[in-house]
């Protein structure tokens, strides 16, 4: 049950809490509100040691120190928001990246750079992966303009028949678009293969597809020496001191949003805003600090709850997306910084309000009460003259109703939940969120002591998927072409692979016309395989 949120709890009573714990910055047209979490009054008094901690480790990061200490890495996403904080030797390179990027995409709408075909570019394709990906995702959802000077799709995943949709839906279309390839190393598999998949899409309607690809990568990577190789249109770095994660303040995000008329100084402003807010502020006042508080007392520390995100705005859809990579990887942590096995984390999803009201509401009020809510509310309703849909009421009087009704229901079964506000939706605002989010994680990394800033779960699961692929390559070679077949347990023996393994992979090759299911047995044991 909330503490002094109990179901009878009179009017006054809630009034006097949300008073207490309501905290607005009316020069950015932003608010928290935590009213609604449950939390002891001395959370405060008991965490400060913690905050203060926290604090003086952002103060250090920010300074340039090792924050990421797997790799020796500084951590400097602040540092594109606000270039001066940066090392001086970065600095000018921070400021003449964007002034780059800036420069590229009005020469691109201006026509100074056109397609092979001496047409304007008219699309945009970005093929990267995690947050190479989600970053323009949301960017290009949330903030561009309806209708903007190129429009944009996306290979986000190694999936082919995802990839031939896209390229489906871009059609002749193809001629006039510009594709950006994303990987800070260049080695990245799925973002190769898009890039393999869009050249032959390219050269399946006698296009050249070095005349239409941008490369943002970093410096040296393979990706960049072919790009140098392949006379590409251009080049634009990711620095090695920012996460993929926390990127799309960098090329990442700025030269799609860029190039689709986004306010890109708009966006990295509003996060410098919020940076510099949740500096200076005391825990008390400060929106970072609150949140990781709220997510720490929620969860017990340990991530006994899931956080839901629901924000009341269609354009915020992938907001939970998003804050799914850049909260659960930078958390979600085996080892703590002293070597301890702690299994940290928190699990993240959201859709949107008010839709979720008929969807999966009716089970965080009445079912298993193992999450929070982070509502984020957007005070304007929208652009455009609105008319009411009956006497005295507006769509979005409704929208406002279904959050705070949906709040309301949520709290008198003791379910907990904060409340983001934020004045609209503009490049400004959502710049806001996101550099809230990111200093959050921050903060709440050092209350529970892991290193936000590496992953090395991913970097498991990429292993293990490359030496997958290299097992399957040894079972091909050993599949025969005639005869009456040979059981997936008896290639496994040959080549020293897992049999169920084993029998994926000829499932696989044979879905996919490499192979052949011989005879179907009673069970997966019996199953024949031959090489097609």
């Amino acid at each position: 049950m909330l503490l002094g949120v109990h179901p009878m709890s009179t009017t006054s009573s809630l009034w006097s809490r949300f008073q207490k714990h309501f905290v607005r910055y009316s020069k950015l047209g932003f608010a928290i509100d935590i009213s609604r979490m449950s939390f002891e009054d001395g959370l405060f008094d008991a965490m400060a040691p913690s905050i203060d901690k926290a604090f003086a480790a952002m103060k250090d990061l920010e300074a340039g120190a090792i924050a990421n200490p797997d790799e020796g890495r500084m951590v400097g996403h602040y540092w594109l928001r606000n270039s001066s904080l940066a090392p001086v030797e970065l600095r000018a390179e921070i400021g003449a990246g964007l002034e780059d990027i800036l420069k590229f995409a009005a020469d691109v709408h201006g026509g100074v750079v056109k397609a092979a075909n001496g047409q304007a570019f008219t699309r945009v394709l970005v093929i990267g992966i995690g947050g190479s990906a989600l970053g323009p995702q949301l960017v290009a959802q949330a903030i561009a303009p309806a209708v903007p000077p190129l429009e944009i799709s996306f290979f986000d995943n190694t999936d082919p028949d995802g990839m031939d949709r896209v390229v489906a839906q871009i059609g002749a279309e193809l001629a006039t678009t510009i594709s950006l390839v994303i990987s800070k190393s260049g080695g990245t598999k799925e973002t190769r293969n898009g890039m393999l998949e869009a050249a032959a899409a390219y050269q399946a309607r006698g296009l050249d597809f070095s005349k239409h690809a941008v490369a943002v990568t970093g410096v040296g990577s393979e990706l960049d020496k072919y790009a140098i190789a392949n006379g590409w249109l251009a080049r634009f770095p990711m620095w090695d001191w920012v996460g993929g994660r926390t990127s799309v303040m960098s090329a990442v995000g700025t030269l799609a949003a860029a190039l689709q008329g986004v306010d890109v100084r708009g966006f990295l402003a509003g996060a410098a805003a919020m940076d510099s807010e949740t500096r200076s502020r005391p825990a008390r006042e400060n929106a970072a600090m609150l949140l990781a508080l709220m997510w720490f007392s929620a969860g017990r520390g340990k991530g006994a709850k899931d956080m839901v995100v629901l924000p009341y705005k269609d354009r915020l859809v992938l907001f939970s997306k998003y804050l799914q990579q850049l909260v659960m990887e930078s958390i979600g942590k085996e080892h703590d910084l002293d070597g301890n096995v702690v299994n940290q984390g928190i699990a993240v999803y959201g859709n949107k309000g008010s839709t979720d009201q008929h969807a999966y509401v009716q089970q965080l009020r009445d079912g298993v009460n193992n999450f929070f809510v982070t509502f984020i509310e957007v005070r304007k309703a929208r652009d455009t003259a609105g008319f009411e849909v009956e006497p005295g009421y507006t769509s979005g009087d409704y929208l406002q109703g279904f959050l705070r009704g949906t709040r309301s229901a949520l709290a008198d079964k003791g379910r907990e939940s904060v409340t983001l506000t934020v004045s609209e939706v503009s490049a400004f605002s959502l710049g806001m969120l996101v550099g809230l989010f990111e200093r959050a994680v921050g903060f709440y990394a050092t209350l529970v002591n892991v290193n936000a800033y590496h992953q090395p779960g991913v970097e498991a699961g990429k292993k293990a998927a490359t030496d997958f692929l290299k097992q399957m390559s040894a079972v091909l070679a050993e599949l025969p072409s005639s005869g009456s077949g040979v059981t997936a347990e008896a290639l496994a023996a040959l080549v020293n692979v897992d049999p169920e393994d084993a029998w994926h992979m000829l499932n696989h090759l044979a879905a996919n016309n490499r192979a052949k299911i011989a005879e179907e047995g009673v069970s997966p044991a019996g199953d024949q395989f031959l090489r097609v």
